[in-house]
């Protein structure tokens, strides 16, 4: 009996799957309230363990991985996902081995956008050498961009514009960025031109999370938008001004550097 008792203890899992589960109610207690902490949780260990490669490079230092995690639960994000990715870098202080980083992703800006609950939409499109594209600021209130989605190959990647309708109707401020203004925020990634960064094995997603990054800056991206409603539906009501302390915003570092530390991060092996 003693020794299965033993045996079943030293086959106890205890690796990065086991540890998000043992700290679940420090990751609930970070969360937006609209999460679900279980299924949070469930999608977490899911990632990890679904992909031997994630999985042994989260032990390599499960401080950094769970820590990675929290940034994930104080936004709200669903780890291993488009919201937030769970990818495997190269560390120096490691001895070149691999850890995990978590990078928020296109959709996790947009989801903070919409969250806020000031739009009703987020436009975010790359515009290719084929398309037509016309827009002046201050004539135009959006651009037009149009695609021949039958007539085969757009062309080269030239440029990205985003914009959020607002829950009015009007249009917040448009973003455009040629493909020079992209470069130069690729310029700020380290490691960019390494040959296993998003840059070069998902160009269109960097082009696409670098006009919502951009558009993050004009658009609500928190509870702050809904708390200063509040604040003035208090103060309407009552003739007098609230006190109510504003919830602090999203801080845009939060979505990385100017694009995050992808430069290195390793792809995966076939």
């Amino acid at each position: 009996m003693t020794g299965t008792i033993s045996a079943a203890i030293e086959k106890r899992d205890t690796g990065p799957g086991a540890l998000i589960e043992q700290y679940r109610d420090e990751y609930a207690s970070l969360m937006p309230s609209h999460i679900n902490p279980d299924q949070w949780v469930r999608m977490a260990v899911g990632a990890i363990r679904g992909d031997e490669k994630l999985m042994r490079a989260a032990a390599t230092d499960t401080g950094v991985f769970l820590r990675e995690l929290r940034t994930a639960a104080r936004l709200g994000l669903e780890p291993g996902t488009e919201q937030f990715y769970l990818t495997r870098r190269r560390s120096k202080a490691h001895g070149g081995r691999e850890i995990i980083k978590g990078i928020v992703g296109y959709q996790g800006i947009v989801e903070l956008i919409y969250r806020a609950g000031a739009v009703s939409s987020v436009i975010v499109e790359t515009v290719r050498a084929a398309d037509s594209f016309q827009y002046v600021p201050g004539r135009d209130e959006r651009p037009v961009h149009g695609v021949d989605w039958f007539g085969g190959d757009r062309g080269d990647l030239v440029g990205v514009y985003a914009y959020a309708v607002m829950k009015d109707g009007a249009t917040s401020k448009v973003v455009v960025l040629n493909r020079a203004q992209v470069m130069q925020a690729k310029a700020k990634s380290d490691g960019a031109h390494s040959e296993y960064s998003p840059w070069n094995t998902s160009e269109e997603a960097m082009w696409l999370k670098t006009g919502a990054r951009r558009l993050a800056k004009w658009v609500p991206t928190s509870a702050e938008y809904m708390r200063e409603r509040l604040r003035a539906a208090v103060e309407a009501s009552q003739g007098a001004s609230a006190t109510t302390e504003p919830l602090p915003p999203v801080d845009l570092a939060d979505l990385g550097d100017e694009e995050p530390l992808e430069g290195e991060i390793v792809e995966d092996e076939s």
